[in-house]
């Protein structure tokens, strides 16, 4: 194709130095008007290695929208490709390959951002001048979101120095980390949708999008019960070989979706944050004068004895259980597990401390120097219901009461790993 371009006269060998072409309205360089077999044999020379780095580059003949003259099409540079090693010595720009590789994918619509518009008028021209099938460039406004970053290069950073794992690592908001978040196809689309195609750059609060994921999973992920932070329970008026199981809805909302079953027995275990030992205005759940309901299980506890470690701190609650037929019905009713799998869990906050970390004048410093210390809590020995031993990577699930999660990569036969994909909706008023 660039052997094409000079016969044709679009193309010649430039000896400006690269750094000289990256301004706008450069002058029309000396060597334009060069003869084309003079270009074609100079090209070899820059394939093969005979000029040094920057000595010479290969320019289109053509003014783009912003007035920059006879952009780059290859450019000499001695780094070894991940592919092809050494082979090659000269590289093609985005100006030269962009369109052309559309053109060979029989691309219909290039989508771009707002910043590429100036790149319009050599995408068409060098198709143009190729005689090449020649897709349509559409422009629209960048979508940012706050409190992350969207330029691949600030993401190259990210991932260089150690902030993230990678491409995919679920604190950032390219596709695949969402992917590996659990972020549904369908509530991306949602989401682009309500904000609009627009040229204008917008920046959105990432709330909408979460917004979007949560209406998609509260449909398609089933119910599971989930402790992050466990607190052992003995029943005691239940026998020690006490064990039954529960039939629960994978959907409580609609039960002909299916169910699943659940173990209970003498030992079950409540979330640390679900047992207060002394009482305070507007705490609904358990306390030693404040019995409770277990969620599925047809039961309210009472505590009747609080026992503490070496430390003073609570590590396991004896109580009594009756019908929850009996009794007047409890202000709350609880999640809990028994006999349950352990597990690791991953919980993510945003990977910024400020909204706009790219902006001097909120983070002077850089936005390497805005880093979230708190965006990442790995709690390791979770517990979770047997019902999603099976479970299988990116399936999701909604632990109640506590937020929608999925299934890591880095799960195995030995341990589940889950990311936590969104919160709950909660109520600001309900403690």
């Amino acid at each position: 194709l660039f052997v094409c371009l000079c016969v044709r006269g679009h193309a010649y060998v430039c000896h400006q130095h690269g750094e000289e072409l990256k301004g706008h309205n450069v002058p029309p360089s000396p060597w334009r008007e060069r003869p084309v077999g003079e270009s074609l044999v100079l090209f070899d020379r820059m394939r093969k290695g005979m000029f040094a780095e920057g000595e010479a580059t290969l320019r289109m003949k053509m003014v783009m929208e912003d007035g920059k003259m006879d952009p780059v099409a290859y450019r000499i540079k001695y780094t070894p490709h991940h592919r092809t090693g050494d082979t090659w010595c000269i590289y093609p720009t985005y100006d030269y390959t962009h369109c052309l590789c559309d053109s060979v994918e029989h691309i219909t619509h290039s989508l771009c951002t707002k910043e590429f518009q100036a790149r319009r008028s050599s995408y068409y021209w060098l198709c143009n001048a190729l005689d090449v099938y020649c897709p349509v460039q559409w422009e629209y406004g960048r979508l940012n979101l706050t409190y992350t970053v969207v330029s691949k290069r600030k993401i190259i950073k990210l991932v260089e120095t150690g902030v993230v794992r990678d491409w995919d690592d679920p604190r950032l908001f390219t596709l695949t980390a969402l992917r590996r978040r659990g972020f549904p196809p369908h509530a991306i689309n949602n989401f682009c949708a309500r904000v609009g195609v627009t040229v204008a750059q917008t920046t959105m609060e990432p709330h909408l999008l979460e917004s979007c994921v949560r209406e998609i999973l509260n449909d398609i992920a089933p119910r599971a019960m989930a402790i992050l932070e466990p607190l052992k329970v003995t029943i005691t008026n239940l026998p020690s070989n006490a064990q039954k199981e529960l039939r629960v809805p994978d959907f409580p909302a609609n039960e002909a979706k299916g169910s699943h079953v659940v173990s209970f027995s003498k030992t079950i275990f409540i979330e640390q944050s679900d047992f207060r030992e002394v009482m305070e205005k507007g705490y609904k759940r358990l306390t030693p004068d404040q019995p409770v309901g277990l969620r599925h299980a047809g039961y309210v506890i009472s505590v009747q004895r609080v026992i503490k470690d070496n430390c003073g701190k609570v590590c396991e609650l004896e109580v009594t259980c009756v019908s929850s037929d009996s009794v007047e019905k409890p202000k709350a009713f609880i999640h809990w597990v028994s006999e349950p799998l352990r597990c690791e869990v991953r919980l993510y906050e945003s990977l910024f401390l400020h909204k706009h970390p790219e902006d001097p004048a909120e983070v002077p410093a850089g936005f390497l120097s805005d880093i979230n210390p708190n965006s990442l809590t790995v709690i390791e020995s979770a517990l979770v219901d047997r019902s999603v031993g099976k479970a299988k990577v990116f399936d999701k699930f909604q632990f109640e009461r506590v937020g929608y999660f999925s299934v890591d990569p880095d799960s195995t036969s030995e341990k589940l790993v889950f990311n936590r994909t969104v919160t709950l909706k909660e109520d600001p008023g309900k403690i």
